[in-house]
């Protein structure tokens, strides 16, 4: 997959994979961008794109939504998709996509996007609220730690999540205080970049199952889920893979649940009802997570009941 930097070069990145005519998919708030267009979808999330005659391509703008609602276009149509990503969520590097209505609940979801490129460009993400920042950004490091001992671990893709897990790590407590810090940025969204890799070749866990449920069941973020779920599924975890644990722990500087729980404080996720999800739904929700690919690809799948104790470990 081409990999540019600089918003500059997407003219020749959408030219070097032919595509001359793309289907926009981003919100009206990117509007004011000069990006090649043959037709615009401003819907997103959404479960319903009317794809025009006589484009060839799509380009997606924005963050894990976005992206999302270019996949299944992509998916739908074969055709390619280059993405521009404004926040950490790694989406642009799987072909795996949930499918969202625009109040942010799960409709489905699919697979077999046509990846073909992505841009990204810092200056995108200079004005992204704190809250956003924080949430995709430990979205990013769950895709770290969980790569390095998922059932689809692999050499690549620990070699990317111990890229990116001390970049993430290192880059959010200075982002968190100075916004605009450029350096901060870049180096939080090369993090960013390295653990969406990771994301596509060694896919996602248990606290992606975790976050996935709650988020999509209540239209919650899921960036604000994952930084959430974390620290108890790396906890979980802790007693079936301790060395992969520490190895996570060593990237981010100290003890992996510890400092996974100390990154979403600082972001402000301190607990689940602060969400407004029901305590008495929580067994409902860890059936729900107990189902997920995540759940089946640690190391051991945790049960429902073992899911219910966690969020109530969080709520």
């Amino acid at each position: 997959m081409i990999v540019r930097w600089s918003l500059a070069e997407l003219p020749s990145t959408l030219a070097e994979v032919g595509v001359a005519r793309p289907f926009v998919v981003a919100s009206e708030r990117w509007r004011a961008l000069d990006v090649p267009q043959a037709a615009w979808w401003n819907e997103v999330p959404s479960h319903r794109v009317e794809v025009p005659d006589g484009i060839d391509g799509v380009l997606a703008v924005g963050g894990g939504s976005a992206i999302d609602t270019g996949k299944n276009v992509s998916s739908q149509t074969g055709l390619p998709l280059v993405s521009v990503p404004t926040t950490y969520s790694g989406a642009e590097w799987s072909s795996s996509y949930g499918v969202r209505s625009p109040d942010r609940r799960i409709r489905g979801g699919g697979a077999g996007a046509h990846l073909a490129g992505i841009v990204y460009d810092v200056e995108l993400t200079l004005d992204l609220p704190l809250e956003v920042t924080a949430g995709t950004a430990m979205n990013a490091l769950a895709h770290c730690a969980e790569a390095l001992y998922v059932k689809g671990r692999c050499e690549e893709g620990d070699e990317a999540a111990l890229a990116g897990a001390p970049l993430i790590a290192g880059a959010l407590p200075r982002v968190l205080a100075a916004p605009h810090d450029r350096e901060a940025r870049e180096e939080l969204l090369r993090g960013a970049m390295h653990a969406g890799r990771a994301l596509g070749v060694a896919g996602l866990g248990l606290a992606h199952a975790m976050a996935q449920a709650a988020g999509g069941t209540y239209g919650l973020p899921h960036g604000a889920m994952n930084a959430l779920c974390l620290p108890p599924a790396l906890a979980f975890n802790e007693s079936f893979v301790p060395a992969e644990i520490e190895r996570f722990g060593t990237a981010v500087g100290g003890d992996a649940v510890e400092r996974a729980r100390g990154l979403a404080r600082l972001g402000g996720f301190e607990r689940l009802r602060d969400f407004g999800v029901p305590g008495d739904e929580l067994p409902a929700l860890g059936e729900a997570a107990s189902r997920r690919g995540g759940n089946h690809a640690n190391p051991r799948p945790a049960t429902a009941e073992e899911i219910t104790g966690l969020y109530r470990a969080i709520y």
